[in-house]
């Protein structure tokens, strides 16, 4: 059985709404979630000792997620990812998204689903946001009516996306949640090791556009199919970290998709997802200079995520999974994260 308390969290400048935030705990976990962008602000997880450790990067205040950062703990949309110069053709027609990464756009936009406040509902052993993306947001077409559903069972967060569109659109939602099984604030994930359970992964360009190409794993550093320390493995194939998409094998069925364990801790995340991809992604692009909670510094390769998607750059590569939903249709996938010890 899982409790759910509600608070307030922070007021939005100049009047713009009130932030709450819902605690979610069981025996086994504890998860904070703001309706600010459906962002998990802390999520504590004991190890073998018995002793809680909050594992994901963030801010304990809200001014902390109104300030440019990347992404920490939010659900991002309409499209998560990269769409490659921010534009794509629907039928003849040529849409222009805003660009935001180099000559890209990433994760919905300038003021993507991170950056929204969203209507929360209380259920029994979680919460429910939901919100109406109008016609036109960052560019994209048609109303996209959202509800984005956190549950807690024991160990296992899940997070279910459910979407409805009054035009055809592109759709990948996703959690962009920064984790690091030391705890928050420890300096590097390079004594995590991981395993992700994909034959394939997208090559991507300079931009980090997927090229096109599906590439197999096999005789590369994308093969994480048994698990790599994860520092180990950078050095080894000179790598500066990952942020690419791995190929899953596509159902709507729950399947297992990684696992990362941290040795020092015993604590074990495993990752199911519905959805054909997931970025791995290292923390490349931290640099130190956000403060985070408790006084925390994160720097490069301090926490990573696995970010289930659709492929990137879906929108414009027909021979990617579908990325378009249709008016009539429902957009339906779910993610489960699963802590243990070991």
């Amino acid at each position: 059985m899982a409790s759910v308390t509600r608070a307030v969290f922070g007021d939005l400048p100049s009047g713009a709404g009130t932030v709450e935030k819902f605690q979610l705990q069981s025996d086994l976990l504890k998860v904070d979630i703001i309706s600010w962008g459906c962002t998990i602000t802390a999520l504590e997880v004991k190890d073998r000792q018995g002793r809680a450790s909050d594992v994901v990067l963030g801010f304990a205040e809200l001014e902390g997620y109104l300030q440019k950062q990347p992404y920490f703990g939010a659900v991002v949309g309409r499209v998560a990812n990269r769409i490659a110069k921010g534009t794509f053709t629907l039928d003849g027609k040529e849409h222009k998204l805003a660009i935001n990464n180099g000559p890209n756009s990433l994760h919905g936009g300038v003021r993507g689903f991170d950056k929204v406040l969203w209507t929360p509902q209380v259920l029994s052993d979680g919460v429910q946001f939901s919100r109406v993306s109008p016609d036109g947001e960052e560019g994209y077409p048609g109303e996209l009516k959202v509800w984005v559903t956190y549950t807690l069972d024991g160990g296992e967060l899940m997070i279910n996306y459910r979407a409805q569109a009054s035009q055809t659109t592109p759709v990948s939602l996703t959690n962009h949640s920064y984790f690091n099984l030391a705890g928050q604030g420890s300096p590097n994930i390079y004594d995590h090791e991981v395993t992700i359970e994909a034959d394939a992964f997208l090559p991507v360009d300079e931009t980090l556009i997927p090229t096109g190409e599906v590439a197999p794993v096999q005789g590369t550093a994308f093969d994480l199919r048994k698990p790599v320390k994860l520092g180990k493995h950078l050095q080894e194939f000179h790598i500066n970290g990952f942020d690419h998409n791995f190929c899953l094998k596509g159902s709507k069925e729950k399947r297992f998709c990684a696992r990362v364990r941290h040795a020092g801790s015993g604590r074990v995340l495993e990752v199911y997802s519905t959805q054909p991809g997931v970025q791995f992604y290292t923390g490349n692009f931290l640099d130190g200079t956000l403060r985070g909670k408790k006084g925390a510094v994160y720097p490069k390769h301090s926490g990573f995520c696995l970010e289930t998607q659709n492929w990137p750059d879906a929108v414009n590569q027909p021979h990617f999974p579908p990325v378009l939903l249709r008016p009539g249709e429902e957009y339906d996938h779910t993610t489960w994260f699963k802590f243990s010890v070991a």
